[in-house]
């Protein structure tokens, strides 16, 4: 017997094959249905990579964690599983904060995970083997994570006695190199989320941004005076890698060479010294602000750390999967051929 909804899909076929242009409009609005979902994925902007292996081969312990894992691409080695309960215990911490709201906060966290599990998958360059409860929790536990950690290092009387991250001798920086790997890294969106849930009023009524909390946290990377880096600071990022490679950028626009420029063509300062260069210290507060007019090369002052090559390596592996200007590389290949 035929149904009422056969016999109106038949009449609507019908319809479509005595209308020409009903049929075309809706063959076009599912062909650009079909296109604007290839596009969303063309588009969709990858942020965190693997370091290509060229720069492995050189030295592998500039990129792979050696103390905690964050994000799917070291999730779960076996060198990084004793950080996995603090992870957990950091995680119970924050969410438990505020009196009798631990249920609910997990519950707020896990709703608006899943509501960006999506868009946070579309960061990451490569397919991620994980099922959708695995990334969401593994989002949620490594993401307030970093959050606690960012409180408890900011706010002192957070601090439980006995945390070995800040009881250990070294841990902490260990912890902190560990953050700025390019393969270590979720996307800051899912860090300003989860903030938002679990916002905690630290004295009065004056509230640390995760802007502000995570300029406190990581200072000691960042170059330049606090005014300057903390404006720059404030601006958006993908993650927190990039969020430090943003306050070493520039502010002015990139002047394209029309000369092709290899690493053969540059000097050392000895050579360019005797050719009549002359060097001068420079005032300006980016790093990367060279300038060189009249003969004179000014350079910014730098300062070494243990883990500038670190993050020079980590910033100059995010640029090899980026088609724009790359900065730090060539910084790196002038400091390498001056010296």
């Amino acid at each position: 017997m035929e149904t009422i909804a056969d016999k109106s899909r038949d009449d609507e076929l019908r319809n479509m094959d005595h209308n020409p242009v009903s049929a075309k409009t809706q063959a076009d609005k599912d062909l650009v249905s079909s296109i604007k979902e290839k596009l969303e994925a063309v588009s969709s902007l990858k942020s965190i990579f693997r370091v290509p292996l060229k720069l492995l081969e050189v030295n592998e312990n500039m990129y792979i964690p050696g103390t905690v894992s964050i994000g799917p691409l070291h999730h779960g080695k076996d060198g990084l599983k004793y950080m996995e309960d603090r992870k957990w215990h950091y995680l119970f911490t924050l969410l438990s904060r505020q009196p009798n709201q631990l249920e609910s906060s997990l519950h707020e966290c896990v709703n608006a995970l899943s509501d960006l599990e999506k868009p946070a998958r579309n960061f990451y360059a490569e397919e991620l083997n994980l099922r959708s409860n695995q990334f969401i929790e593994m989002m949620l536990v490594d993401g307030c994570f970093i959050i606690e950690l960012l409180l408890k290092y900011a706010i002192k009387g957070i601090r439980r006695g006995g945390d070995p991250i800040f009881v250990t001798p070294g841990l902490l920086n260990k912890v902190r190199c560990d953050l700025i790997l390019l393969e270590n890294q979720i996307p800051f969106l899912i860090l300003q989320r989860l903030f938002q849930i679990v916002l905690v009023q630290v004295q009065h009524d004056q509230t640390l941004t995760l802007s502000e909390l995570t300029f406190r946290f990581f200072r000691k990377q960042l170059p330049g005076d606090r005014e300057f880096v903390n404006e720059k600071f404030s601006q958006e990022g993908y993650h927190l890698l990039d969020l430090i490679r943003q306050c070493y950028l520039p502010n002015y626009a990139r002047v394209v060479s029309k000369k092709s420029v290899s690493q053969g063509d540059l000097e050392s300062a000895t050579k360019l010294k005797k050719d009549g260069i002359k060097f001068k210290r420079s005032k300006a507060k980016c790093l990367l602000k060279l300038k060189f007019s009249n003969g004179v090369l000014e350079v910014p002052p730098f300062t070494l750390h243990h883990f500038t090559e670190m993050l020079f390596s980590n910033m100059i592996a995010l640029e090899q999967h980026q088609n724009d200007s790359q900065p730090f590389t060539s910084y790196a290949l002038l400091m390498q051929a001056m010296v």
